[in-house]
């Protein structure tokens, strides 16, 4: 890697935080040889804060670790894409990233669809609300309602419909995000378990 940290009269780098899995960006740092090396060698990100006047490792308060996947110089050599595993919220207000954005972009609509379905399920009396409605039922209704669509997905698969089954496999997914909120977990949970299945 050649940086060139001598375009910078401080000798610093614009460093880009993305994160390993989901591509989102979630901070913008900045980089001397010094908060490079250390990175490299400890493998938590570690910048120059131009405001201490001095190393700074992202965590070292909050403890929300930055562990380094991989670091890339771009086309000119003065700018760094350092991609990350994050152990928690990057920004000092809480929020996923330093734009307030949520660190969900490999999910896309599906993590819309979550949220969606953990406020109606923050709204038990909403009557209006069907997803709403089967919280009310409780869990055994939604396996149920996941089991039924389940059938119905196989018996579209062995037909020639496309639009059918396509119909009935979204609706096997919907109610499989219910369950899964249902029993206190996302869909992020699955992912992560199949990329630790895929690792071994």
């Amino acid at each position: 890697m050649n940086i060139n940290f001598e375009k910078d009269p401080d000798g610093l780098v614009p460093a880009i935080i993305q994160d390993d899995t989901t591509r989102q960006v979630l901070m913008l740092g900045y980089m001397n040889r010094e908060a490079l090396a250390k990175t490299m060698e400890t493998g938590k990100v570690t910048f120059y804060s131009r405001s201490k006047q001095r190393l700074w490792t992202k965590g070292e308060a909050s403890g929300n670790y930055l562990e380094l996947v991989a670091v890339k110089e771009d086309c000119d050599q003065d700018t760094l894409l350092v991609r990350v595993h994050p152990a928690g919220p990057v920004c000092h207000t809480g929020s996923d990233t330093c734009w307030n954005e949520e660190n969900d972009a490999s999910l896309g609509f599906l993590a819309h669809l979550e949220r969606i379905i953990e406020e109606r399920k923050q709204q038990p009396d909403n009557e209006n609300s069907y997803v709403a409605s089967l919280f009310r039922k409780g869990i055994n209704t939604i396996a149920q309602k996941v089991g039924e669509e389940a059938v119905e997905t196989i018996i579209e698969a062995k037909d020639t419909n496309d639009s059918l089954f396509l119909n009935e496999s979204a609706d096997l997914l919907f109610h499989y995000l219910v369950l899964l909120n249902a029993k206190g977990f996302r869909l992020a949970d699955i992912e992560r378990l199949l990329a630790e299945r895929h690792q071994r």
